[in-house]
């Protein structure tokens, strides 16, 4: 094998490709700066939460959202025994992924170990035997790699990747590519490929452990396959890169989103709190009618906004002639 060491993957950097990585640098930029994901752990909790659910959803994994995220705070879940464990496996190596050396075969296997400890007998080694790679729909890929050329194959691909020039955005596609391709686990190569994509990407900018881009491919689990199968039909994964850039681009868009409906909530609880401020200038109290009227808002939406500034503490609810009104604190 030392013979073609490093030697690169087979695929093309075409316009679309690098179109695609301008777009994606910029919406990091973008994203980086405005969203507050990094110093913000409720949200951090929800994105790894989406991560891990979709990640194992796109492998079967029958629990949904809540049922995951119920497993994940400790809470007792019906569900059958090997989801459950998927489960906790998944969100230990996530938790643990900033410790991991993306370019070493001993935390590749040691991570491997974790994800899929309890789950099959070869956990943490590459496998033993010939598989043949199915989709969802349980239509066959391809066959990975013979077991005897496993390691040398990884260990290339590794070292290809550490060494490499090309952009990290496209550089993680193809490692994701090559991965599936050979396809080194008895069980659990999905997972592991797009958890080492998100590593890798990761170390080049650290707000990536926290976008939740299997999400976007669980969205897009039929394109996936048929990008890989492609792919595979090529012989090279320019057509994966190309999905895989889209996947990126579309998670990052829609943190961005996210952080502009944040920052809209915010604007309109600011001006709202302002009127709701002014009122209570010049009365004692305000009631729920007196909302409706300043705010133009229903009486439902009237008591969710002062339900809410009472909770943060800039309003009181009292007793007022049989009724309940709201004064400052």
């Amino acid at each position: 094998m030392s013979e073609v060491k490093n030697k690169k993957p087979p695929f093309e950097i075409n316009e679309k490709i690098m179109n695609t990585v301008i777009d994606i640098a910029e919406l990091v930029g973008k994203v980086s700066v405005s969203n507050n994901i990094s110093s913000n752990p409720t949200l951090r909790r929800i994105n790894r939460i989406h991560t891990i659910y979709s990640s194992l959803a796109i492998e079967q994994n029958t629990l949904n959202i809540d049922q995951v995220t119920a497993v994940i705070s400790g809470k007792r879940v019906i569900a059958p025994p090997k989801d459950i464990a998927e489960v906790k496996n998944a969100y230990e190596i996530y938790e643990h992924m900033d410790k991991l050396d993306p370019y070493s075969i001993d935390d590749l296997l040691k991570a491997h170990g974790v994800m899929m400890n309890g789950l099959v007998n070869e956990s943490g080694e590459f496998r033993s035997n010939n598989v043949g790679v199915v989709d969802s729909e349980g239509n066959v890929i391809h066959f990975g790699t013979l077991p005897q050329y496993i390691s040398g194959l990884i260990q290339e691909l590794l070292d290809w990747a550490k060494v490499s020039d090309i952009h990290m955005l496209i550089k993680s596609c193809v490692f994701h590519y090559e991965f599936e391709l050979i396809h080194p686990f008895a069980d659990g190569n999905g997972r592991m490929g797009r958890l080492w994509h998100t590593l890798l990407l990761s170390k080049w900018n650290p707000i990536f452990a926290w976008i939740p881009i299997e999400s976007i491919i669980h969205d897009n689990q039929k394109e996936y396959y048929n990008a890989i199968n492609i792919s595979n039909n090529n012989g090279e994964s320019t057509v994966f890169i190309e999905f895989m850039l889209s996947v990126i681009k579309q998670a990052l868009l829609e943190a961005d989103e996210s952080n502009i409906s944040k920052i809209s909530a915010e604007n309109i609880s600011y001006r709202r709190w302002n009127l709701i401020r002014d009122f209570l200038n010049k009365y004692e109290f305000i009631s729920n009618r007196d909302v409706q009227e300043i705010l133009g808002v229903s009486s439902s939406t009237a008591t969710r906004v002062l339900t809410q500034f009472t909770k943060n503490g800039k309003l009181r609810r009292i007793r007022q002639n049989n009724r309940w009104c709201y004064t400052t604190v």
